[in-house]
């Protein structure tokens, strides 16, 4: 009884200092690294808050922080292993979902789409010429090269 009258009063004192009580899940708004974690652009926050700090994600074109508060209608530039996304903030969930349910948290915009699958083909093309393309050759290949080498094949 007495811990529920000191809660009640230190409300209305906090209430009647004018001081605001932000809701941590009001459903306008949501902290950026965690909807990037729950719209599965990353598997921890941890990792969402550090791409953040490197100043890999823009939010409506601007550097921004981990506790910046985004709402739908927001776009936000991101580079994940140096592919451009640009995707517009349709909805805000704070729990992690499945990865359809994800999908339907944004929009993507179709140039930068485009243009990550193009960048994936050449990262493509540049390992198929490479001169070993699955890897160091074995004991047996190195064998054969240097007979060629010295003629004697």
């Amino acid at each position: 009884m007495r811990s529920t009258l000191y809660l009640m009063l230190n409300c209305k004192t906090v209430q009647s200092r004018g001081l605001n009580m932000k809701n941590s899940n009001d459903n306008n708004t949501m902290r950026l690294d965690k909807w990037l974690w729950a719209a599965r652009f990353f598997k921890t926050r941890a990792l969402a808050q550090k791409h953040i700090e490197l100043g890999r994600v823009q939010v409506n074109g601007a550097k921004v922080k981990n506790s910046k508060n985004i709402s739908a209608g927001d776009t936000v530039d991101l580079t994940l292993n140096s592919l451009p996304y640009k995707i517009k903030v349709v909805a805000l969930n704070h729990q992690r979902r499945p990865a359809p349910e994800a999908r339907m948290l944004y929009e993507e915009d179709m140039k930068t789409a485009a243009l990550r699958e193009e960048q994936k083909l050449l990262d493509q093309a540049s390992r198929i010429t490479a001169a070993y393309p699955e890897g160091r050759p074995t004991k047996r290949d190195r064998r054969q090269i240097e007979k060629l080498k010295r003629g004697d094949w």
